[in-house]
């Protein structure tokens, strides 16, 4: 079984680092924008991706295993799966999102980096009752999914879990970025206003609470196993199989 980095092959595939929570001065979050591309030019480009990805590839860093598979879901522009694909390179990625145009702008990406460990992008929509069968092997060793649960219907969590706990590896684990509501803690007053702006484009959508996620993990077999805080009042959260 492949080790972790710099850790013998004896060792576990996974790391299982201990649950991190700092806390971070509050920053104003800009409002949810993806700017359009030059017409000859399919990528799109998301200002958030740009300034977030570094971040996510150091919470990621200890969860990844050196070599697998992982299946983003919602990869919107594809500027995140193409930046982690450079950084993971023995990783194989497999980017989603159930809208044409966002396909598009990952292969876009993909191609002008000229990765060879990023798949195709698939069209998958967590909400759909058929997900996740029809997924083909191998199993996803990581779920990847980067600010979906606000700006999405609360049933595309739901689904999430679902899915993930039919098509998981054993050992794998689900992992979460974005903003979310931590029983006992303030609110950021950034995310209060960035929750009413989205509950204004869509009633349907929202920052969510941390015991909801934890509840609807729960009742697909996941439980939350680590939490790192990131910058700009979000969190980074690992879900893996729940033991006995």
């Amino acid at each position: 079984m492949t080790g972790l980095r710099g850790v013998a092959s004896s060792e576990p595939k996974f790391a299982r680092p201990e649950i991190s929570q700092r806390l971070l001065p509050d920053v104003s979050r800009p409002r949810l924008r993806i700017m359009p591309s030059p017409t000859d030019d399919a990528r799109r480009h998301a200002p958030a991706a740009a300034r977030n990805c570094s971040a996510i590839i150091e919470a990621m860093d200890p969860v990844l295993p050196i070599d697998g598979h992982v299946l983003e879901i919602a990869s919107g522009s594809g500027q995140h799966v193409t930046a982690f694909a450079d950084h993971f390179p023995k990783l194989t990625w497999q980017p989603s999102d159930p809208d044409p145009s966002a396909r598009s702008s990952i292969a876009a990406w993909a191609g002008d980096a000229a990765a060879t460990n990023i798949l195709a992008p698939l069209n998958i929509d967590t909400t759909d009752p058929d997900w996740p069968h029809g997924l083909a092997e191998p199993s996803p060793d990581i779920i990847l999914a980067i600010n979906l649960v606000h700006i999405s219907p609360w049933a595309a969590t739901e689904g999430l879990f679902k899915g993930a706990n039919l098509r998981l590896s054993a050992e794998g684990c689900v992992c979460l970025y974005g903003p979310y509501i931590v029983a006992g803690q303030p609110t950021a007053p950034s995310n209060q206003s960035f929750d009413a702006s989205l509950r204004a484009q869509n009633p349907a959508w929202g920052v969510r609470h941390l015991d909801a996620l934890i509840t609807a993990s729960e009742a697909h077999g996941l439980a939350l196993s680590d939490t790192t805080a990131m910058p700009a009042n979000n969190l980074f959260l690992v879900f893996r199989r729940a033991t006995a």
